[in-house]
């Protein structure tokens, strides 16, 4: 095969009367252009063509991004990033004499030590080679021995590099923390994030994954860009002096690689793609996985109950496809501009330096008659050092270059943890965003028509009034209760609670009942009218699943308050171990095995003793008010009456959901809601509530069976031939019918 391609191309080349070498080189030529031609230009245009369809599609999901808080397209490096990034960096590096700056000046100094080191590093080796050429063996074990002796602070001063820019990342992070946890515990941040604002979707993967990763892209960046400027202004100074040192051209080089640096960049700059909103949105399918995981976990018991492991495995699978198709394409990008990247500077500039090295060497007025060896060692001393130089120099732009990337990567980091930020500091002034609602616009709700709420931008403006009550006196005047979906429960709530007033809420699912818990405790804004409440250390929340945390037995009766807190308030463990026994469970402390004994309470107490738990908070905080949200559900009814009866003996005012009749007569006043909008406060008479509910559920019981009894009735009438006057009276039959209905 070899040898009839040869003969073919020796008759074709005598044929056509040109060399062989000619027409091979033409041969070869053609080869490529066909075959760039063919395959790769419609790749190339493919490429195109799905970079500007999905611009589009980006154009068009800007709604998508405005839901999960983001502006617009996504993160670019524009003035929004720099404005951004500057908020950032003030958090991280707070002042010139802290730690983080001191680290950074350090960092700095390790950075421009390895720059002199590699200057010097390659001189050394210049001098290495010109006393080969030589033949000078004392000249060249010295320079070996001067070769050795460097290494050692060389090789510690790139440990060094790498060890503060960990430690800078790891001090960025830890500052960066500490403010974040400082704002989402500030205001009841945490809950107002996840539940009446709808900006952010994972706040927990934004607090820990997201912050980690523009730390550390922070500290890596200062080290990719300061030790390249550095490399390059040195380096460039040195090759200059280097070519007047040769009396050769110094000009022509430093233009030609400038020019070639130029085209380089704007090459690349206009092929990039957008590895910033890429990122980003990696990062955001990244934090949905986690999500769900963490929510197949909390309800893991329900989950198995329902035998529902297929729908979750499918929602699973789903999230973690999205994800690899999201890392498939930022995979599939970085190949082609990586090799259009590497093609550019490690060829084409390679190209360029041997010109730029060889510049001064080829137009050397230098008289190198004297040397012994006619200046060859001096040529080759100054080709070795000029050509370790520009490959650091090299170097150092193509990090320049490729840092730009980086870069873009940093604008999507800086955008979200930027926008977190943003969220918790607008949802502590009770600015809050929920797009789902903000699209319907300023259209009023249809419940909401007698409310008084002001829209703006499809969410009602927070216009009350709430005030601290001096003398405990709970007063609500004109005030709605709103759900964070904008959903108006009830257009406008008046009432009055004293101390010592106990009130007993009822009304049917989604009226309103725990709603008006959370606007006391302040978890719900006020949208309007007026709202005075005692201050919130006078009122203590038990909602039905009480929540256990993470500590001994003893945390658990004093949550949220400390072992110090306690000891500050005098109270002992022998008064902690009464409070139990109001609540029926002084047996745990040796069924435990002491205050100090560390579980997991929730799975390790049922669910009475959580909720009696609940109610040994409540003693041991004494409020003035105890705000009971079916608190006691899985509480036997005697327990149950003898825990209320204590609570009232401690003068604690009751505010309480329930369902339980057998709690009535613990009341004195009702706030009953008829799950429309409408409600009625009056005084309760637990007794004579309890004869009427006993009268009419006699009733019901009486008027449950005439049906069945009617139907009996006709089939003895057939069956006799006889006729009855009850079954000619329809109305009895109407009122047996009704009542059935009504059931």
């Amino acid at each position: 095969m070899t040898n009839a391609a040869s003969k073919f191309i020796s008759a074709s080349a005598r044929r056509l009367n040109v060399s062989e070498t000619t027409f091979s080189r033409g041969g070869m030529s053609v080869v490529l252009a066909l075959y760039f031609y063919k395959v790769v230009y419609p790749k190339l245009r493919v490429l195109y063509q799905q970079q500007s369809a999905k611009g589009g599609e980006e154009g068009e999901g800007d709604t998508h991004h405005d839901r999960r808080g983001k502006r617009g397209v996504g993160p670019t490096v524009n003035r929004e990033f720099f404005i951004q990034l500057k908020r950032l960096i003030k958090i991280i590096i707070p002042g010139p004499w802290s730690k983080s700056a001191a680290l950074l000046y350090l960092h700095t100094l390790t950075l421009i030590a390895r720059t002199f080191l590699s200057i010097y590093v390659a001189q050394l080796e210049g001098r290495v080679v010109k006393y080969i050429v030589r033949k000078d063996v004392f000249r060249f074990a010295l320079m070996m021995t001067k070769w050795i002796s460097i290494a050692v602070p060389a090789t510690l001063v790139n440990s060094m590099i790498r060890f503060l820019e960990s430690h800078l990342a790891l001090t960025f992070r830890s500052r960066l923390v500490r403010y974040s946890y400082d704002l989402y515990f500030k205001n009841q941040c945490y809950y107002r994030v996840s539940n009446l604002d709808g900006r952010l979707e994972n706040a927990d993967h934004c607090l820990t994954e997201d912050i980690t990763a523009f730390t550390s892209s922070v500290a890596h960046l200062y080290s990719h860009i300061t030790k390249p400027l550095l490399d390059t202004l040195l380096i460039t100074l040195s090759l200059a002096s280097l070519a007047r040192s040769r009396g050769g051209a110094s000009l022509p080089g430093p233009v030609l690689g400038t020019l070639v640096i130029i085209l380089t960049g704007r090459i690349l700059r206009k092929v990039s793609p957008k590895f910033g909103s890429l990122v980003a949105e990696e990062a955001h399918r990244k934090g949905y996985l986690r999500a769900i995981h963490s929510r197949i976990i909390t309800n893991a018991e329900e989950i198995a109950f329902y035998g529902g492991h297929k729908v979750e495995l499918n929602i699973l699978q789903g999230a973690y496809q999205s994800l690899v198709k999201q890392m498939g394409v930022i995979f599939n990008k970085r190949l082609w501009y990586i090799m259009l990247e590497q093609f550019l500077m490690k060829y084409v500039w390679s190209g360029a330096g041997m010109v730029m090295v060889s510049i001064p060497l080829l137009t050397s007025t230098k008289n190198e008659s004297g040397e012994s060896d006619g200046g060859v060692s001096d040529r080759t001393q100054y080709f070795t050092t000029a050509k370790n130089m520009l490959a650091s120099g090299a170097d150092a732009i193509e990090r320049l270059m490729t840092s730009y990337k980086e870069i873009v990567e940093l604008a999507g980091y800086t955008a979200r943890v930027g926008n977190m930020l943003e969220v918790f500091e607008d949802v502590q002034c009770g600015r809050y965003q929920r797009p789902a609602v903000m699209n319907n616009g300023n259209k009023q709700p249809e419940r909401g028509v007698g409310a008084n709420l002001i829209l703006k931008n499809g969410m009602p403006v927070i216009n009350g009034i709430v005030t601290e009550s001096m003398d405990g006196t709970i007063l609500i005047e004109d005030v709605p209760i709103v759900t964070p979906n904008c959903d108006v429960v009830v257009p406008s709530l008046t009432l009055t609670v004293t101390p010592g007033m106990h009130l007993l809420i009822t009304g049917p699912n989604g009226c309103g009942k725990s709603s008006l818990f959370r606007i006391l405790s302040g978890l719900w804004p006020v949208y309007s009218g007026h709202l005075q409440k005692p201050i919130t250390s006078d009122m203590f929340y038990i909602p039905q699943r009480p929540y256990m945390s993470v500590g001994s037995l003893r945390d658990q009766v004093i949550y949220p308050d400390s072992l110090q807190d306690t000891r500050n308030k005098g109270i002992s463990d022998d008064d902690l171990l009464e409070i139990l026994g109001l609540v029926h469970l002084r047996h745990l402390v040796a069924r435990e095995g002491g205050w100090d004994t560390v579980q997991d309470w929730k799975d390790v107490l049922s669910g009475g003793e959580k909720q009696r738990m609940g109610v040994a908070r409540l003693f041991y905080h004494k409020p003035r008010y105890a705000l009971l949200d079916e608190c006691t559900s899985a509480v036997s009814i005697d327990v149950e009456g003898q825990m209320y009866q204590a609570a009232k003996d401690h003068g604690i005012t009751l505010l309480t959901i329930t369902h339980r009749p057998t709690l009535w007569k613990f009341h004195t006043h009702l706030l009953q809601f008829d799950g429309e909008g409408g409600w009625k406060f009056d005084r309760l008479d637990s007794d004579k509530r309890l004869n009427l509910k006993d009268e009419k559920q006699h009733l019901e019981s009486l008027l449950t069976d005439i049906p069945s009894k009617m139907e009996r009735l006709k089939e003895l009438c057939s069956i006799l031939g006889e006729d009855s006057l009850l079954v000619e009276d329809s109305a009895v039959t109407d009122i047996g019918s009704d009542t059935a209905l009504s059931d």
